[in-house]
């Protein structure tokens, strides 16, 4: 696809419809430890996680107020944040949780804890949506922008993943996705693992104003920064750390901005409270630079209203009914091998 045919912005800006009773995504940092570290990462170029030493796994009692808030809603629960969150010892578990009270889960994941067990379970309870951070189609580049994981571990778990859901017929989305720094050949990548998932996910290099800049393969804006048209990501979702605290947005990592904690607060009194709302305003009217934080945002830019997360959950939705269009009546693979990862 030409970059340059692709939208990012619209006539009018506001609240999303989807997002007027209650955030479409609540972004967690489920976890604050990782078994990797990725040059690309900023919890690995910052001290961030040391600050977090109290809870470096969000508590059970947090993870299902968020659940039990989201699901009356269908709303999204987006497993991020400072680590791996399979290294949750309740990963799983909490993930089955949210499912059952009628929250979405879309997993952010680097793919080495997967065994069969927690991938049938993960299947099972149908989680909506597996984003495996790959970054590259061959063992040496992975050992360099995913320092400390195995390249054959890593294809080896994909595969599988996407081999038990077409098995199960299962109606779990599952795509990779790459940055797009210096280093990586971010179209061989691409190429690379389009056939084995269901969609591929080419992703800006972000600095959350600690990694270089310089680093990005694509520094291309999609907003123009010179209009400040509003950013999307006060207008459809928020963040929350291990603790329980909402941030403004994903780019404050380091949470220096609080919008109330959900143990003192629901989600929805929070995001119609009024630190969004001073926020939202200001944006609407193209005042942002007066926002400290938004002043200084080197993200801002690559934010897009309509190149983003629910345009790749729509594209892999397709991509996986296409793929299990291939399968037979008793859920058996079937000789044409089209999308299912052989």
């Amino acid at each position: 696809m030409n970059k340059n045919s692709i939208e990012h912005t619209q006539e009018k800006y506001d609240i999303r419809p989807e997002a007027l009773e209650f955030p479409m995504m609540s972004v967690i940092s489920f976890v604050y430890v990782c078994n990797a570290k990725c040059p690309n990462c900023p919890y690995t170029n910052s001290d961030i996680r040391s600050t977090y030493n109290d809870r470096l796994y969000m508590n059970e009692d947090t993870f299902k107020l968020i659940a039990d808030q989201s699901g009356p809603y269908g709303a999204w629960i987006r497993m991020s944040g400072g680590g791996e969150p399979m290294l949750h010892p309740k990963a799983v578990e909490l993930m089955e949780y949210a499912k059952s009270v009628g929250a979405k889960i879309g997993l952010i994941t680097n793919g080495s804890m997967f065994n069969d067990d927690n991938i049938h379970r993960l299947l099972e309870a149908e989680i909506d949506m597996i984003e495996i951070s790959v970054d590259a189609c061959d063992e040496q580049t992975y050992s360099q922008v995913r320092t400390g994981l195995n390249w054959d571990k890593l294809v080896k778990n994909v595969k599988r993943v996407v081999e038990i859901r077409n098995k199960l017929g299962g109606k779990t989305k599952v795509i990779a996705s790459g940055v797009n720094q210096t280093g990586v050949d971010i179209d061989a990548v691409a190429k690379y693992w389009e056939p084995i998932v269901d969609n591929f996910q080419k992703r800006k290099y972000l600095t959350w104003g600690i990694n270089d800049p310089a680093k990005s393969a694509d520094p291309e804006p999609y907003l123009p920064p010179e209009e400040m048209i509003p950013c999307p990501f006060i207008f459809e979702r928020l963040n929350i750390d291990s603790r329980g605290k909402v941030m403004v947005c994903g780019f404050d990592i380091a949470a220096t901005t609080d919008m109330g904690n959900i143990h003192e607060k629901s989600i929805k009194e929070i995001w119609h409270g009024e630190g969004f709302e001073y926020y939202r305003r200001l944006h609407l009217e193209r005042k942002a630079s007066q926002i400290e934080l938004c002043k200084h945002c080197p993200d801002w830019k690559y934010r897009s209203w309509k190149h983003n997360y629910w345009k790749v959950v729509a594209n892999a939705e397709k991509k996986r009914k296409d793929v299990l269009g291939f399968h037979d009546n008793e859920g058996c693979i079937a000789d044409n091998n089209e999308g299912n990862g052989k």
